[in-house]
């Protein structure tokens, strides 16, 4: 492992790294920023996303020495002291571990159903576009085993920066592909043999009362106008009760709830 030492904001071999936040409003082209030690750990390991390169304050490198050596020999580690990592960033970086990913090609919605097991669980989004909320959302997919997410045309990126440190880089390692606009989301599950399971606070039978398919997709949409009316319409529904005078959850705590159930309770129930 070959540490390369910056000294010089503006070395253009650290140009991905500067302006950190003004370049997550515009793209990054296919690439990503990965931010903290957990992240950086998940990044390292997974199989789906590829590190292309590592910004690290210096204080950091001997802590982190354990990770540096399982990256591919052409992925260079550059260091910096705190106060050149800040000025290339733009904002004081406390953590000081950053790495520049590469996005793999995502598969079209139909060939990752298509490509999951005869038992399978699938978390599906539509209208998320807070990245807390993504990033949330993603954590609760990796830790109650969803075996893929599947995203509609409104939803946020979960390879933003802060997407995926709320996931603790679980949108490195979550299978996940976007549906085109006017998508019939009921149409594609139930052509691959997924039930949909729609949660919405007027559901047809409480959460307690549910049972799974084996192949089976929980729906959420955007807290506030939830899913659309046409699609509840058309789903199985449900509902997970709540003291009186409350009918809301925050989606991310609804979808670890509803993950949870129907990967362990529904299955022995079923």
């Amino acid at each position: 492992m070959v540490v390369v030492r910056i000294d010089d904001p503006a070395d253009p071999r650290i140009a991905p790294y500067r302006d950190v936040r003004e370049r997550d409003l515009v793209g990054r082209q296919g690439l990503f920023i990965a931010e903290g030690e957990v992240v950086l750990r998940v990044l390292a390991r997974s199989r789906l996303h590829k590190p292309v390169s590592l910004l690290l304050a210096e204080k950091r490198i001997a802590g982190l020495s354990e990770i540096l050596e399982t990256l591919p020999d052409d992925v260079p580690v550059y260091a910096a002291g705190q106060d050149v990592m800040d000025a290339v960033v733009g904002f004081p970086i406390h953590r000081g571990i950053l790495a520049v990913g590469r996005r793999v090609a995502e598969p079209e919605p139909a060939e990752l159903l298509a490509s999951l097991p005869e038992d399978a669980l699938v978390l599906v989004l539509s209208g998320i576009a807070n990245h807390d909320n993504m990033g949330g959302l993603f954590r609760n997919a990796a830790a109650f085993g969803a075996d893929a997410v599947i995203l509609d045309s409104d939803c946020c990126d979960p390879l933003y920066r802060k997407s995926i440190r709320v996931s603790v880089g679980a949108a490195l390692i979550t299978p996940f592909a976007r549906m085109a606009p006017r998508t019939d989301l009921l149409e594609l599950l139930e052509g691959h043999g997924f039930e949909a399971v729609a949660l919405s606070p007027r559901g047809q039978e409480t959460l307690a009362e549910a049972t799974r398919a084996p192949r089976a997709a929980v729906v959420l949409g955007a807290e506030g106008p939830g899913l659309a009316a046409d699609l509840l319409a058309r789903a199985k529904t449900v509902r997970i009760p709540m003291a009186d005078g409350f009918d809301s959850l925050n989606v991310a705590v609804t979808a670890g709830i509803v993950l949870h159930h129907l990967a362990f309770a529904a299955r022995r129930n079923s």
